[in-house]
């Protein structure tokens, strides 16, 4: 009777480790903590972007799926279709971590793909990104930041295609 109880309990240990799986979707979105949701204006005047999080810190968005997590909950790969005034286009994103981070992403957006490398400063966020599109390389500073008392970035400033940006965003958090 021992032995059965012993092979049962050796049984359930793989579902309640999976059971307590802590995704790290927050981290892509550069943000921690109990996050559960991050409102953001879209680039170039189209819209807000919303996504949500579970508790366990799983992404959710419209159009968002094909989630692909590693053993640590890091997420690998995701699909997510977006509407563009050409129709619907899927763009699939491929992530690499160091450190806890998001060092790159790679978007492949069917008619081209694009590659993201980001660079953190010493406070742990990022400083500037260089991105690869089709063979030409953009890199894209950041300053400016300015936080929430969870330490999340609510603000920052970029200069794209020599435009000053500010990129503004609100994030709420589970209690």
């Amino acid at each position: 009777m021992k032995k059965v109880m012993m092979m049962l309990a050796l049984m359930a240990i793989p579902f309640a480790m999976q059971a307590q799986t802590k995704f790290h979707d927050a981290e892509v979105n550069e943000a921690t903590g109990p996050v559960k949701s991050i409102k953001q204006a879209g680039m170039m005047g189209r819209g807000e972007q919303v996504v949500n999080f579970t508790q366990e810190g799983k992404m959710q968005a419209e159009g968002l799926s094909g989630l692909v997590y590693d053993d640590n909950g890091y997420l690998q790969k995701a699909v997510r279709e977006v509407e563009t005034p050409q129709g619907n286009m899927k763009i699939t994103t491929t992530y690499k971590w160091e450190n806890g981070k998001v060092k790159s992403q790679s978007m492949d957006f069917g008619q081209g793909s694009m590659t993201q490398v980001f660079n953190y400063n010493d406070k742990g966020v990022i400083a500037s990104a260089t991105m690869d599109m089709m063979g030409q390389e953009m890199t894209t500073p950041f300053t400016d930041y300015q936080f929430d008392d969870h330490g999340n970035w609510i603000s920052r400033k970029t200069e794209m295609m020599g435009r000053q940006i500010e990129q503004k965003r609100t994030i709420e958090y589970y209690e």
